[in-house]
């Protein structure tokens, strides 16, 4: 309980329904206690959580490749938490609430470097991802030497496959191998580019979706 020592204008020590005084340095304060938001269940607030889970659940599998793509965005901020404000603001769709990412929208990658030309991609080959692409080293600002990011995320798995480090822009292809437990699975397929010293990305390029053999 507490207690008002010099009228209602005086100190208060103590609690006073929501109000809490004290003395410090001989200095009368009081505060406003917050009221208590431990547990929101507002519909705007279950909505937000929502959407933040379904982001959380397609990135956290694919931080390493995040490493690299959003490098350029990790100011006062890791590349991770940048990758999750930019889904959330704009590949977070569906109706509440059961909210769902849009791959397409959903980069994994984000810069100015030129990105794959007319990539394609084929599962049917039994524990393989292959990734196929046009040679566009002379075009923009991309370089013969610019190493190929290609990723195989699979959802129902919460898990990815992929390569950081992979076949240079001229070569044309690069096959990632999948763990035989994929057979059957949807696998949702991506590409970026990122140069040999690098210090440029490509925004990454999602090529659809398919079924692991």
């Amino acid at each position: 309980m507490g207690k008002i020592s010099q009228g209602i204008l005086g100190g208060l020590s103590g609690k006073v329904g929501n109000i809490i005084g004290g003395s410090w340095k001989g200095i009368d304060y009081i505060r406003i206690k917050p009221s208590s938001v431990a547990n929101p269940r507002t519909e705007g607030q279950v909505n937000q959580r929502n959407k933040f889970s379904a982001t959380l659940e397609y990135l956290q599998p694919n931080k390493e490749f995040l490493k690299i793509g959003y490098k350029s965005f990790a100011t006062k901020k890791t590349e991770f938490n940048a990758a999750m404000s930019y889904v959330l603001n704009n590949a977070v769709g569906g109706i509440a609430p059961n909210f769902t990412v849009d791959y397409a929208n959903a980069l994994l990658s984000r810069g100015s470097l030129s990105t794959a030309l007319n990539a394609t991609t084929d599962l049917a080959v039994a524990g393989q991802a292959s990734f196929s692409w046009d040679d566009n080293s002379l075009e923009g600002n991309a370089n013969t030497t610019d190493k190929s990011m290609v990723l195989v995320y699979n959802p129902s798995k919460k898990e990815s496959m992929y390569i950081l480090d992979g076949a240079i822009r001229t070569a044309g292809s690069q096959t990632v191998t999948l763990p035989g437990t994929y057979a059957g699975d949807t696998v949702e397929l991506f590409i970026a580019f990122v140069s040999a010293d690098g210090t440029q990305v490509s925004n990454s390029l999602y090529l659809g979706s398919g079924t692991a053999a």
